[in-house]
């Protein structure tokens, strides 16, 4: 005995439940499937819940600095790291009910809980039951990557997922990995009160950044107490007196590092390990991302994947979009892709990070003729005014079409004013719509007419 849909959904993070609702609305009949908790990473364990963390590490950060601002905070700044996960706690847990709440209330939609796996490509078993459809979505996003490093087995650890868990203060917490997720965590438990080393084996932080960016933004976490150990050629885990020692073999300082605990941010992994992939005849890449054509399909007709188990975008944002051209292409017949749309991100330190487009090293890999600015936040007023002065901005444009080419803006509000950007790359404006426009003051944005004012020739 099977029961026929018109969809099935494999899983609930950003792409699964907007595509589960659009299809409904349209009549059609939905099956969503979710194994775990719903909202997948960014309710559960990524966005929302450490967005919140880096909040309330914000606001110890500021009462520290209580005396810059002219006002007087009697006693230490003391975080009670249980109130602190309470509150993340609440304000992921909203989010993950909003989101099942909404699912169970669709008409035509039907939520399932249970471990999906192919037995063929239109056939998925879910606790011993038979699904069938014409149309299959995969969304069952990644997790963190365990490596086969030395020791790895000898001592407890902790990724991404189980730091939600954390309602203690690490007295020493040694980050393996020097990318965004570590670098966030890394700023986020220094001031919470931890003593923080990240262990890097590039030469150099956020690897697929410009050499500037990583290096302002080194200089940003050593200026609070982080300490940094790159080229750390052959990492290792041991116990050693009742810590954890991480071995570096760095080029500089110790040969290991000795914390009382050890964050794994070494990248992610896709979940498509266990769906029966193979039986479907759906094809992966030696990573296990699912194959996909430029509108999402998978090499078997009738099977998409979104979200992060594609590898076209690691991102809720990507994810999000992912659901976009899906749900369009297949109900309002257009034509849309993943190549249309423009690379954005951010990096949750404080200061953010907002980039959009390419980078300098890709600019100079494309040979073309371009121009290019770089404009300090010590002279924006409204950094100086917040007493946030750290970081800059940094433009590259097309010398021949004028086209923003990509952009770096490290500093307060980079994250946001990234957009102004970017939107004008979506039009297909040249840079000058930016330049001539007028802005409000005072805002970090009023500056970006005056960046793009000094643009010289790209060295």
């Amino acid at each position: 005995m099977s029961r026929h849909f018109d969809a099935i959904i494999i899983g609930t993070g950003q792409a699964g439940p907007s595509l589960a609702a659009r299809f409904a609305a349209a009549g059609m009949t939905v099956a969503i499937i979710e194994r775990h908790k719903f909202g997948g990473t960014c309710v559960n364990t990524g966005c929302i819940p450490t967005k919140t963390l880096v909040a309330s590490a914000y606001a110890a950060h500021v009462a520290r600095r209580s005396a810059e601002y002219g006002f007087a905070f009697n006693g230490d700044v003391r975080v009670d790291m249980k109130r602190v996960k309470a509150r993340k706690d609440e304000i992921s847990g909203r989010s993950n009910r909003g989101v099942e709440e909404w699912l169970r209330g669709l008409k035509n939609c039907t939520v399932i809980q249970g471990h999906a796996r192919f037995q063929s490509s239109r056939t998925v078993v879910v606790n011993d039951e038979v699904l069938q459809a014409d149309k299959i979505f995969i969304n069952v996003g990644g997790r963190a990557s365990v490596p086969a490093i030395p020791g790895i087995h000898d001592v407890p650890f902790l990724t991404n997922s189980s730091m939600m868990d954390v309602d203690f203060l690490p007295e020493h917490l040694v980050i393996v990995g020097g990318s965004y997720v570590g670098l966030e965590f890394g700023q986020m438990y220094r001031r919470f009160g931890s003593e923080v080393t990240i262990v890097e084996m590039g030469s150099r932080l956020i690897g697929r950044e410009d050499e500037d960016v990583s290096q302002a933004v080194r200089e940003i976490l050593e200026s609070e107490g982080i300490r940094i150990r790159l080229n750390a050629k052959c990492i290792s885990l041991a116990k050693r007196d009742g810590r954890i020692a991480v071995g570096a073999e760095c080029d500089e300082g110790s040969p290991e590092v000795l914390g009382t605990h050890v964050l794994l941010a070494v990248g992610r992994v896709p979940n498509t390990n266990d769906l029966g992939l193979d039986r479907a005849g759906v094809a992966t890449d030696p990573r296990g991302y699912i194959t996909v054509g430029d509108q999402l399909q998978t090499n078997v007709p009738g099977i998409w994947a979104l979200g992060d188990c594609n590898g076209r975008g690691a991102f809720t944002h990507t994810s999000y979009n992912d659901y976009e051209i899906v749900a369009d292409n297949l109900l309002n017949a257009d034509h849309r892709r993943v190549s249309d749309r423009i690379q954005a991100y951010a990096l949750y330190t404080d200061p953010p990070l907002g980039r959009c487009g390419m980078t300098d090293a890709e600019v100079r890999k494309s040979g073309r003729a371009a121009l290019t600015t770089k404009y300090p936040m010590s002279r924006v007023s409204r950094a100086v005014e917040k007493g946030d002065t750290q970081g800059f901005i940094k433009i590259s444009v097309d010398a021949e079409t004028k086209r923003i080419l990509g952009a770096a803006i490290l500093g307060t509000g980079g994250d946001e004013v990234v957009h102004v950007l970017l939107d004008v790359m979506y039009a297909k404006a040249p840079y000058t719509v930016v330049q001539r426009a007028m802005h409000i003051h005072p805002t970090v944005a009023e500056y970006l007419p005056t960046v793009l004012s000094k643009l010289e020739p790209f060295a």
